[in-house]
């Protein structure tokens, strides 16, 4: 991994402690459980996978057969089959992609 893209990771896993951190609804749910006579320690894993984006031609076809011009795909909130996994791995489901159900 160069230095930039190592870099960049560590933003993110910065941004990431930062937004858990100044969350109000995180604070006030610790300050609940405080209330109950409990300290409390958070500790959380995120794990961060990286893989080449591969250069596709203007006008290629998506995995759905429709042609897309490259910045639409993510305008559209299509996910990958890796995406999927993951939030898979998290009991999130999302509805219309895979054939995958929305969790009732």
């Amino acid at each position: 991994m160069n230095q930039k893209l190592r870099k960049l990771v560590q933003q993110l896993g910065e941004a990431i402690h930062e937004s858990v951190s100044e969350s109000p609804q995180i604070a006030g749910v610790v300050a609940d459980i405080r209330r109950q006579g409990f300290e409390v320690m958070l500790m959380l894993e995120a794990t961060i996978g990286l893989n080449e984006v591969e250069e596709q031609p203007e006008g290629a076809l998506d995995a759905s057969g429709a042609q897309h011009e490259p910045a639409q795909a993510e305008q559209q909130g299509t996910f990958t089959a890796q995406d999927l996994h993951f939030l898979k791995s998290l009991r999130i489901s999302i509805a219309g992609e895979s054939g995958e159900q929305e969790d009732s």
